[in-house]
């Protein structure tokens, strides 16, 4: 067992571990809760009944919550030609081909998103060692490989984030910071519910959600009750 600190242990007497939770309840205590020095993020965690070994079990998607992350995404665009240009007419941190790749091949890692265009991969795809354990390399899946790059980096600008089940059948993913009002972490929480909800696979069978719980930066875990979730 982690040995947890005297400031967890004072957060953690405040939620009881054998309640489920309403969203709404949820996100009032994850705010009471949080104890960090800094503004910090409050985080969903899915357990669902899918096996990510399967090819048609495997969700990965991306959206923009409603009010945004709280944090300001920095962005890399791998592209040539008028697409380059609307990169950085989008407020993309930065651009480039070759002279990128090198680049990153060097070490250069201060970014939080890529984005491609389909022509570009090639290139992108010698960076597979380094972007991939990081899960920061270009899928259409989540509209990072896409032709239209100005949409792309607008998207992650106005608080854009990516959703993947690992290989605990679980997902996991900030909808917001604890500064934000209850009302817009709701909506931010509404909005990831109803992605995951439509992207259930066929062949998962039985209670698809399992169980959610949602935590503040180093916070104690809140569980809500998977079946009311509105």
């Amino acid at each position: 067992m982690p040995k947890h600190g005297k400031k967890y242990l004072e957060a953690a007497k405040k939620v009881d571990s054998k309640k489920l939770y309403s969203v709404a309840e949820a996100m009032k205590l994850v705010k009471e809760t949080s104890y960090a020095g800094f503004d910090a993020s409050v985080e969903v965690s899915y357990n669902l009944s899918v096996d990510p070994k399967q090819a048609d079990q495997q969700i990965r998607g991306s959206l923009v919550l409603p009010n945004g992350t709280g944090k300001t995404q920095k962005v890399i665009v791998f592209a040539e030609g008028p697409q380059a240009e609307q990169a950085k007419a989008a407020g993309a941190d930065e651009v480039g081909s070759d002279d990128l790749v090198e680049k990153v091949q060097n070490g250069y890692l201060d970014f939080d998103v890529v984005v491609a265009t389909p022509t570009m991969m090639a290139k992108v795809g010698r960076l597979g060692r380094v972007l991939g354990p990081k899960g920061l390399m270009p899928n259409p899946k989540t509209g990072t490989v896409t032709m239209d790059i100005e949409k792309a980096v607008k998207n992650v600008k106005a608080g854009q984030v990516e959703y993947r089940v690992d290989r605990q059948a679980a997902i996991h993913a900030a909808i917001g910071k604890v500064s934000f009002t209850d009302e817009q972490l709701i909506e931010n929480f509404d909005a990831l519910r109803d992605v995951i909800l439509r992207a259930r696979p066929s062949a998962a069978k039985g209670q698809y959600i399992k169980s959610v719980a949602v935590a503040a930066t180093f916070g104690p875990g809140i569980k809500l009750d998977p079946l009311n979730l509105d």
